[in-house]
């Protein structure tokens, strides 16, 4: 993609101008975003998904103003309100992992690196619908697939949730601007930025989520692996983990005291672990394109490689140095090796031209990775294709 160039997409911005001006900053509407745009995932096809154990829906009512009702999913065939009632919404989490043509609606937006590209939930309401007003600790875009969505925005101080109700529902709401989206248009937030949005009719919008750990979450997630991953090292290694040694320890009178050279020897171990850049790296990297709990994959086929490839819809791929990830695994590589590995994570997918340059040791990865079911062998001639209803 080349972020030098204006886009549409971003009402004539280019995607630097777009970063610098607007993310994490301040607000963007963007009539006719994707010009013609209509609903990728029919109405039928998301009730089903709803009806999946592996896919993660909520149904938000109000049959009353101020009674919010939550229910989660799975929803069976009569599990949702009659089309005709109104004041509901149905939430599907994930669907780009569950549908082709939304993963390719996400590389429209890969300006933004994949490691903050968390998932695109579809909310489909009735009149009326809505989840009350909000804010996400995440940037996210608003792109109106089907009906017409109001939305009212406004950045606040207080914060603060009403009590007692499902939803996490702002106790005091001031919108400072109202807008009507129609199918293609588009509305970017940043974190933290007060929103409600509700269905003036029948209604679909996409929301495309860029979440960031906070540091309690990675950091806890980290310090695990980077004792999983010292331990698997040592064991390749056949080295004993030295322990603590106090050989000049004198007797003490304070027996309950923890030692403040033991206490110095955990510091230092821990400092030694974060210190070693690659091995954070590593962590970090098997961290974020570990699959979700709920993901699983096909194995495909194991016969002759074919003209072409691409990730498989569910798989994560990213590169940090000589280092690559996909789908929480870790592998080295360098030379021409390494360049095609990220060709592929850039790209998510490789060409009948890049595959006939592949090596034998990669060609061999890219079989693996098509019978596991990682990859998908396919002549993909543009995979980023026109999403216009034709």
């Amino acid at each position: 993609m080349k972020i030098d160039q204006p886009l549409a997409l971003l009402a004539g911005l280019t995607p630097e101008q777009f970063m610098a001006r607007h993310w994490q900053k301040t607000p963007l509407l963007v009539r006719q975003a994707l010009p013609g745009f209509s609903a990728l995932v029919p109405r039928s096809r998301l009730f089903q998904l709803a009806q999946r154990e592996e896919v993660a829906s909520r149904l938000v009512h109000q049959p009353t103003p101020g009674d919010w009702q939550l229910k989660r999913g799975p929803f069976g065939p009569r599990g949702l309100p009659g089309l005709k009632t109104p004041n509901w919404t149905l939430l599907v989490q994930s669907v780009d992992q569950h549908d082709l043509q939304i993963r390719q609606l996400l590389d429209q937006f890969r300006f933004v690196s994949d490691a903050r590209l968390d998932d695109l939930m579809i909310s489909y309401a009735t009149s009326g619908g809505g989840v009350g007003p909000h804010y996400d600790s995440y940037d996210v875009l608003l792109l109106q697939a089907h009906g017409t969505r109001r939305w009212q925005i406004g950045r606040q101080k207080s914060l603060a949730l009403k009590d007692d109700l499902p939803l996490k529902i702002l106790r005091r709401f001031t919108p400072e601007q109202t807008f009507d989206l129609y199918p293609g248009d588009m509305l970017y937030l940043p974190p933290h930025y007060a929103h409600d949005g509700v269905a003036l009719n029948e209604c679909m919008t996409y929301s495309i989520g860029f979440r960031a750990p906070g540091r309690q979450e990675i950091g806890s997630h980290l310090l695990g692996r980077l004792a999983e991953t010292l331990t698997e090292e040592l064991a390749d290694t056949d080295q004993a983990d030295a322990p603590f040694a106090d050989p000049h320890r004198a007797a003490t009178t304070h027996p309950a005291q923890i030692p403040p050279d033991l206490a110095q020897f955990a510091a230092d171990a821990i400092q030694n672990a974060v210190k070693n850049k690659g091995m954070v790296s590593r962590v970090l990297g098997e961290y974020l394109t570990e699959p979700g709990p709920q993901v699983w994959f096909e194995p495909g086929q194991t016969s002759a490689m074919p003209s072409g490839v691409r990730l498989d819809r569910r798989s994560k791929m990213m590169y940090d140095g000589n280092q690559v990830f996909i789908n929480g695994e870790c592998l080295t590589g360098s030379g021409a090796d390494l360049r095609l590995m990220r060709k592929l994570a850039n790209q998510r997918y490789l060409s009948a031209k890049d595959c006939a340059k592949a090596s034998a040791a990669v060609l061999e990865q890219l079989q693996q990775w098509c019978e596991s079911g990682w990859l998908v062998r396919e002549p993909l001639q543009n995979p980023m294709r026109d999403l216009r209803p034709r």
